[in-house]
């Protein structure tokens, strides 16, 4: 019955969460929508910013281990990665959160989008805290791609890419849209993925 309730909860509070952000989304929305009591929430989760930490554990718990194991092979490959092959090495693991639920990708990167937009601090922490090796890997594959980035590069151009990323998602319905009307393209989530990544790396490999 625990395990009903709380996933409840969480599914209630992640298409919240996703569809009107963390900061415009109540408790009392929550546990009304998941037709459960506010004592649930505070039973399962303690407060909102762990409810949140939650929702997005579940996909990261999936995806970090897999983004992991990529960075992993391009920092012990017998050659250096190129950033491309940095960049793309996310498509699998994103296209694999719709094995955690139906639009599983999209939501993920949505969420993460609201986490950025809503100035959630905590998650940046939470992040770190839970997967921070799997970040250094990350970067250090970027620098065996670029040895001439220095870390302020670095970190701006990786703050730029997330950038791009959560405006690319926030606006990605928008955006298939036109895809579809103006040029005739018929695009999904991973079609969208697949343009973005090649501009990622570009952009992460202009130079300096």
């Amino acid at each position: 019955m625990r395990q009903g309730t709380k996933s409840k909860i969480l599914d209630a509070a992640e298409r919240l969460f996703a569809e009107r952000g963390f900061a415009d989304t109540s408790l009392r929305l929550i546990t009304s929508h998941a037709e459960v009591n506010l004592a649930s929430v505070n039973y399962h989760f303690g407060s909102k910013k762990e409810l949140i930490q939650a929702v997005l554990m579940r996909y990261l718990e999936q995806f970090m281990p897999l983004v992991d194991k990529a960075m992993l092979e391009h920092i012990e490959g017998d050659r250096p990665p190129n950033l491309d092959q940095v960049f793309s090495s996310f498509i699998d693991p994103l296209l694999e959160m719709n094995q955690v639920k139906k639009h599983g990708t999209a939501m993920f990167l949505l969420l993460l989008g609201r986490g950025y937009t809503d100035s959630q601090g905590h998650l940046r922490k939470f992040i770190t805290h839970h997967f921070g090796e799997v970040l250094s890997r990350f970067q250090e594959a970027v620098r065996l791609a670029y040895p001439e980035l220095s870390d302020s590069d670095i970190f701006w151009r990786l703050h730029f890419t997330l950038g791009t990323v959560v405006f690319t998602m926030a606006s990605s319905t928008a955006l298939k849209d036109i895809a579809s009307a103006d040029f005739n393209e018929d695009l999904n989530t991973e079609g969208l993925i697949r343009k973005v990544i090649p501009y990622l790396a570009a952009g992460v490999g202009a130079p300096t």
